[in-house]
């Protein structure tokens, strides 16, 4: 086994480690709203009640597809950047979405609850693009180029 290919098993270990780590934050947040639930004297609210969703479906499944369809992406420096700020949009729009629950549960609401929508889904886009371009760069590199001239056999 090569060094490359331990490199590359590390890699998708990580993509794996943060699809489970989604899928436990989407269960943590199907236990906040039991439990929330149960003491909000009959009160529920959507927010709060289909907050598990950003963890689930923007989290653990995006990432299941960005490692099938663009596997070794990961290997490139601009990844991490992406991988931040993507996963800090989706924090960003679970926090929001909790917040707006507890707000709509206790009767009230807050005009700063926009910011959390606003704030998440530009993280959200700027680490898709960057996914993007990752992936259209690395298209071009794995391109075949020419082949470099052999310098060698101009010096002998």
């Amino acid at each position: 086994m090569s060094i490359l290919d331990i490199k590359m098993n590390g890699q998708k270990n990580k993509i794996r480690k943060t699809i489970g780590v989604y899928a436990i934050l989407s269960l943590v947040a199907i236990g906040i709203n039991f439990i929330y639930g149960q003491f909000g004297h009959g009160v529920h609210s959507a927010a709060m009640t289909w907050m598990f969703l950003y963890p689930l479906l923007g989290g653990a499944l995006f990432y299941f597809l960005l490692e099938r369809l663009k596997s070794g992406m990961t290997r490139f420096a601009p990844f991490r950047f992406g991988y931040n700020s993507y996963n800090s949009g989706i924090a960003t729009l679970t926090v929001g979405s909790f917040l707006k629950g507890i707000l709509e549960i206790a009767g009230t609401n807050s005009p700063y609850l926009v910011l959390f929508t606003i704030i998440g889904w530009l993280f959200i886009a700027v680490g898709v693009m960057v996914f993007a371009l990752l992936s259209v760069s690395r298209k071009k590199n794995s391109a075949p180029q020419k082949e470099a001239p052999d310098y060698h056999s101009v010096i002998e």
